[in-house]
């Protein structure tokens, strides 16, 4: 047996059933990698009387009764339901024991009175009488079987794995073994003179030792062999990728003196920052060579990634080139548009400047546009009239042509797919320039585990001139009053000719959420409160707190012109409070808005709050956040908000964001829609893990690029490559 027989070949139908459904385990393969969360160290079986608090136990216990309490979860909702606290009181003979289950209302039916059964946890006491919280729980037939089955547990470490209530642990369990004892020696795709010099132990070793250890130090070698593995195998993906872009042919693309790259910079009316040059220097080498560039560039809020994309794309069409933009929304695509135009000034149209010939028209390409000026975009695309063009998934469309695509930016990386960013640079004869930027900060290990494959450039320097940002947390179920203040201030600003954002979590009582592509760690009460609905409160505070005021309204489900207006009359000071959803995250540059509300603030994630505070504080006056929540004081949800309040430094809040977030969440599971390929593997705690791997696979890699001495390898590459976990790092 290998591991990719069935699992149905092994365990039956019924079971193999029970395991795709809840885990998605469908080979022998997935089964093994499906590894224990915790061990229970059982200890000896032990008789009722005799139990010490603290100690991990056995006991064979038949059940005397059981009583089931509904119960009201913290920050409200309602008891019963789920909402119960079930306790089974077991007895031996010698004395009683609480088994206590919170939110698991069917184990009132598996433990009926007169149930024989093994139970293991901890032993601690609750209102003066000693309990196990949670036990594991496993049904005997006869007292005897219960007993040989109890004493052999209670002298083993027994694994105790990720369940469902149609598939406990103890099933898990006894599937594995059944696995173990017919499998075959296993492919590794460590090579041998690796794991001889890390010391790290084979794979099917590593299988038996994380399953059925004898002893502690046998799970502990296998976690440390499997999570090498792990960064090991996504490093190598990672540089066979890295290689293949090293030999692929490019157009050079090198720096022009005296052209618009030289005429844009001479007419800015601010000087570069010291990071802004070095990234920009950086850019103008990759352009230079006959490689592909791929290059992330990631920044703080408001560090000038805009102004540095638009010098790499003059440095193209210096070169007789062009470059696309691609962004994820139509406010983000207009806003870029209207930017770039501006900035250029005269530049942005195609014609004879200092007696050269220059196609740097700018032309702007959505899918909401009119027949007309869409026809004109396309048409300046694919004569190359239009230099840069600017534009939403519409670029992406078989019609849109190019005459020489040279360079592809994409703003907002992680909202885009493979096949989206394919789509575009398949319009190119040769491989295209790659510049992907985001404006979230990236922690180091983060980057290399999920950017490994590109080059990455930082700029951490805000221009000069960018005002601080005071952020205060509202806690507004504790304190109404400061929610009443909240508005007065947004008054205040306004009164002295300034304008604010209050943006909300959702666009309709009916709706759940829009463009949150980032979520928070659940907190228990979080569902239990209702969140704001921005139609909703745009009407409230039209005719409440900001009576008197122009109030606007923007959210994604608007018409594209609408949209569009908005903001043009946003921009224009023709409105003083908008009221948004998360559309205004990214690239909303209004100089004169100096104040933001996120209402439910800790719906949002760290970064994401970030991001959106980063729109106030672009001009002359300083900026002002408030973060309005009805989390509870001491929660994780108000920790978090209190961490964001706290500092205004982007990477120290990424890698806060990373630590407080599931792994699967950092590396995009919750856009795959998978579990995360890295089940032991940690980017948060393991650094030194994924830096040596990383040195390891680029050895081996340059060795050998196709891994053709290294089959097992290659196989597990292949394997990854073809998951959506896969998917999600050619996001990158």
């Amino acid at each position: 047996m290998t591991p990719q027989t069935k699992l149905a070949n092994v365990v039956g139908d019924k079971t193999a059933k029970a395991f795709d459904r809840s885990f998605g385990i469908v080979t022998v393969g997935d089964l093994l990698r499906h590894y224990p969360r915790r061990y229970a160290e059982r200890g000896t079986l032990t008789d009722l009387s005799e139990l010490r608090l603290d100690e991990h136990v056995t006991v064979l216990a038949r059940v005397d009764h059981v009583k089931e309490y509904p119960f009201r979860p913290k920050g409200g909702g309602r008891a019963g339901g789920t909402n119960v606290r079930t306790e089974v009181v077991v007895t031996d003979g010698t004395g009683e024991l609480v088994l206590t289950f919170f939110r698991q209302p069917w184990i009132a039916k598996r433990l009926r009175p007169g149930t024989l059964g093994m139970f293991a946890g901890k032993v601690n006491a609750f209102r003066g009488r000693k309990q196990l919280l949670h036990p594991e729980v496993r049904q005997a037939e006869s007292e005897d079987e219960a007993r040989d089955q109890a004493e052999e547990y209670a002298s083993q470490i027994l694994p105790i794995y990720p369940a469902t209530q149609a598939l406990s642990s103890w099933t898990v369990e006894r599937s594995v073994a059944l696995v173990l004892d017919a499998l075959d020696e296993v492919a590794d795709p460590l090579p041998e003179p690796l794991r001889r010099e890390r010391g790290l132990v084979d794979l099917t070793s590593a299988y038996r030792g994380i399953h059925r250890p004898r002893e502690t130090a046998d799970h502990e070698e296998a976690r440390r062999r499997l999570r090498f593995e792990e960064a090991f195998v996504l490093q190598t993906t990672l540089a066979v990728r890295r290689h293949a872009v090293a030999t692929a042919p490019a157009t050079r693309r090198p720096y022009v003196p005296d052209g618009l790259r030289d005429r844009f910079e001479a007419q800015l009316p601010f000087s570069l920052t010291t990071g802004q040059e070095e990234v920009v220097a950086q850019i103008a080498a990759d352009l230079a060579r006959d490689q592909p560039m791929q290059r992330l560039l990631q920044g703080e809020v408001g560090s000038g990634k805009t102004v540095v994309a638009l010098l790499a794309m003059l440095q193209v069409v210096d070169n007789g080139g062009q470059a696309a933009l691609l962004a994820p929304t139509e406010v983000l695509a207009q806003q870029h548009y209207r930017s770039m135009v501006a900035m250029l000034g005269p530049m942005a149209e195609a014609g004879m400047l200092g007696g050269a010939e220059a196609a740097t028209r700018v032309r702007l390409l959505t899918g909401s546009m009119g027949k007309k000026a869409r026809q004109e975009a396309l048409l300046d695309a694919q004569t190359g009239e239009a230099g840069i063009v600017v534009g939403t998934h519409a670029l992406l469309e078989d019609r849109v042509g190019f005459a020489e695509l040279g360079l592809v930016v994409v703003d907002e990386q992680h909202r885009f797919g493979v096949e989206q960013r394919a789509a575009l640079t398949a319009k190119a004869d040769d491989a295209p320039h790659l510049l992907v930027m985001t404006a979230t900060p990236i922690p180091r290990t983060v980057a290399m585990t999920v950017f490994g494959d590109l080059d990455t450039s930082t700029l951490r320097e805000l221009p000069r001139g960018r005002q601080p940002i005071q952020s205060t947390v509202v806690p507004a179920a504790e304190k109404p009053a400061w929610l009443d203040r909240t508005w007065e201030r947004i008054r205040e600003e306004v009164s002295q000719g300034r304008q604010a954002y209050v943006v909300c979590p959702r666009i309709g009582d009916d709706d759940a959420g829009e463009e949150a592509d980032e979520a928070p760690p659940a907190d228990e009460d979080a569902e239990t409160r209702p969140l704001t609905s921005v139609v909703a409160l745009h009407e409230l505070l039209r005719g409440g707190s900001l009576a008197g005021l122009r109030v606007g309204l923007l959210h994604g489900r608007l018409p594209s012109e609408e949209k569009d207006a908005v903001m043009r009359a946003f921009s224009a000071g023709e409105i003083d409070v908008l009221v948004a959803t998360t559309v205004i995250e990214v690239g909303v540059d209004v100089p004169n808005a100096t104040a933001m509300v996120i209402m439910d603030a800790d719906r949002f994630g760290v970064s994401q709050l970030h991001q959106l505070r980063g729109r106030v504080g672009r001009g002359a006056h300083a900026g002002l956040c408030l973060l309005v929540t009805g989390a509870p004081a001491g929660s994780t949800a108000r920790e978090r908000l209190d961490a964001v309040a706290a500092t205004a430094d982007g990477f120290a809040l990424s890698r806060l964001d990373v630590e407080m977030r599931r792994e699967g969440d950092v590396l995009g599971v919750r856009q795959s829609g998978v579990r995360s390929s890295l089940r032991l593997l940690s980017v948060v705690r393991d650094e030194d893990v994924i830096v040596t791997a990383r040195e390891e696979a680029a050895a081996v890699v340059e060795a050998d690029p196709t891994l053709g001495a290294h089959p097992a390898l290659a196989a597990a590459v292949r394997e990854l490559e073809d998951t959506a976990q896969a998917d999600y790092l050619e996001k990158t």
